[in-house]
């Protein structure tokens, strides 16, 4: 059969004050929760394995977490085409504020750990159909005005997220960055239930169901493929026999997970997500993004630290001057993709960020702070020129039965494109230390002997080699994702006609 695509059912416009504000303060909020919690969490480490112990698998607070909000973005998109995006909004906002309760009550790491994915389990339903309820209110001319308080949302949370986090693990307890998710998340919920009243979508023909066995294939394969990505060169050797029955078992799933969504008439992850030129494109587009993005956000704060010797504070800050950059970027694209298309800008910011990625191992050795801080001040504006038009292009070339779906895709092959990237570029940055200092060393190792002060300076220049390599294996990535748009996107996105008159949900 050919691509169907289902009508939109759109209400009229009602005339008078715009109610949307509301709206969009709940969604400022729930995006809040999600952005700050890895960066708030990450500053309390050591308070929280000083108390409950756990040190051996401590990184399971954050693997935990990632795994389970990557594994559920596909099937939240698909529940929220189907029964709306309040219910689901609602349902991952309250198992978001479980999970942060049952965290501050954690008596051991296990507990802790499985609490953090019982929050990620709510995290998933927060960012995908944030960014799905954000093209519902807005029609497309003015969607990047949402979408740029979004990413500044985003920015805040990272420049915040690690003082806020530091400042209750010295002076209250570590707890406590988990109970102060309480009031924000209450505040959101109450708006989302108060505000938001879609309009009533009567689907076509029988009534519509759920693709569990589909749910629970795609939660499974996900699980055990991202386990093996995040655990593999860190638990274990990735040639041993637990990786090797990992990637397998996983591989075997994801066969299951074809053979299940193959039979099934509404599957979670439908087949048209890839067959569609413009949403295949922009998914391995994104998937590169999240590869490169590792670069930067796990590798300068080690290069700014054990390189250009600065304490942590400043080394955050070379990092976070990205976050300035990227909404500003960001909102205004929107200026330069109505001019040259959705495609065309996003291969501009691209492009410029492959360049900025390769200039990072020219840099002077050691050099000043001020020179990763200027790139990456670049590079947050090139990015901010390529990620939103891709979001906002391609969510405007589907309905809105279709869109949590789309989003969902988008966010999720972003997602695995990060956990990739931390395996890749953890894998290079150990090879090239051990290549320069003989044996088997590694990142951490070497940055734990250059703060004890053991380490000779040949260590540094090992380490600035290793995170140049790094960097380069980023702009390779960014050179992927501009070949991506290249030779699979349209030239110009397929925007439905009925886009200028969506993005009543809440008016």
């Amino acid at each position: 059969m050919g691509d169907t695509r289902p009508a939109l059912h759109e209400t009229a416009r009602h005339p008078g004050t715009d109610r949307r504000g509301p709206v969009v303060a709940a969604l400022m909020l729930a995006m809040a929760l999600a952005a700050l919690d890895s960066t708030i969490v990450s500053t309390a480490v050591p308070q929280i394995v000083g108390d409950l112990g756990g040190f051996s698998v401590f990184s399971w607070l954050f693997s935990g977490y990632l795994l389970a909000v990557t594994v559920t973005l596909p099937v939240y998109g698909k529940l929220s085409d189907t029964f709306g995006r309040k219910p689901v909004l609602v349902v991952g906002a309250a198992l978001f504020l479980a999970g942060s309760l049952l965290c501050a009550t954690a008596w051991n790491m296990a507990a802790l750990i499985a609490f953090r994915i019982v929050q990620g389990l709510g995290g998933g339903a927060l960012q995908g159909t944030v960014q799905t309820l954000a093209a519902d209110l807005y029609p497309l001319n003015e969607r990047p005005r949402i979408q740029a308080r979004l990413s500044t949302v985003w920015a805040v949370s990272a420049v915040a997220g690690p003082g806020i986090g530091g400042v209750l693990a010295a002076y209250a307890d570590w707890r406590w960055i988990f109970l102060v998710n309480l009031p924000i998340g209450a505040v959101a919920l109450w708006l989302i239930v108060r505000y938001l009243h879609e309009p009533e979508r009567k689907p076509a023909g029988r009534r519509p169901r759920v693709d569990w066995a589909g749910a629970l294939a795609v939660f499974a394969c996900g699980g055990v493929l991202i386990t093996a990505l995040v655990q593999g060169g860190v638990a274990w050797p990735w040639l041993s026999a637990p990786s090797i029955a990992l990637f397998g078992t996983g591989l075997a799933l994801a066969a299951l997970v074809v053979l299940v969504e193959r039979r099934v008439a509404e599957p979670i992850i439908p087949g048209w997500v890839w067959r569609r030129r413009t949403i295949a494109a922009v998914n391995l587009a994104l998937g590169a993004l999240g590869l490169l993005m590792v670069a930067p956000s796990v590798f300068l704060p080690t290069y700014a630290q054990s390189v250009l010797g600065l304490a942590p504070v400043a080394a955050g800050f070379v990092l976070s001057v990205w976050t300035l950059s990227w909404p500003v970027s960001a909102a205004l694209s929107q200026h330069v993709y109505r001019r040259i298309g959705f495609r065309n800008t996003a291969l501009l910011g691209i492009g410029a960020a492959a360049l900025i990625l390769l200039a990072f191992p020219f840099l002077p050795y050691p050099g000043e702070a001020w020179q990763p801080a200027l790139l990456m001040l670049l590079l947050g504006a090139a990015l901010g020129l390529f990620q939103l038009p891709l979001i906002v292009g391609v969510q405007s070339t589907v309905g809105w039965a279709e869109r949590g779906t789309t989003t969902a895709s988008v966010l999720f092959c972003r997602q695995t494109g990060q956990t990739i990237g931390a395996s890749v570029f953890g894998a290079i940055a150990n090879g090239v230390l051990a290549a320069r200092l003989g044996g088997a060393s590694d990142l951490d190792s070497v940055t734990r002997a250059l703060d004890a002060g053991t380490a000779p300076e040949s260590t540094r220049r090992a380490i600035a080699d290793a995170v140049h390599a790094v960097y380069l294996g980023a702009a390779g990535a960014a050179a992927l994702a501009f070949l991506v748009l290249l030779v699979l996107a349209p030239r110009r996105f397929p925007v439905l006609k009925t886009q200028a008159a969506d993005g009543d949900t809440a008016r």
